[in-house]
């Protein structure tokens, strides 16, 4: 199987650039982004959410949640959004 790539919205490049999120990024590209693009489905810190956003997965990146999809057909997990955990399920 193909690697994924990864896409990151507006929304979520904004955020990056943040302080409250600048730290990080290095974080997410170094360690996060890997594991993604050999396996969005599961991991320890990788959980599908259900209800309303079901089409959504979340990674537990300490006190933050980082929110993405994946698009089979294309190979490309989407990058959607980061928050606080304490801000994250409100």
């Amino acid at each position: 199987m193909a690697d994924f790539r990864i896409a990151e919205t507006e929304n979520f490049q904004k955020k990056m650039h943040s302080l409250k999120y600048k730290a990080l990024y290095g974080k997410i590209f170094e360690f996060v982004y890997p594991i993604l693009r050999k396996n969005p489905y599961f991991g320890p810190n990788i959980k599908k959410l259900k209800g309303e956003f079901q089409d959504l997965y979340r990674y537990r990146l300490g006190a933050f949640r980082l929110f993405y999809s994946i698009r089979e057909d294309e190979v490309i997990v989407f990058i959607v959004d980061i928050e606080a955990r304490k801000d994250a399920y409100k």
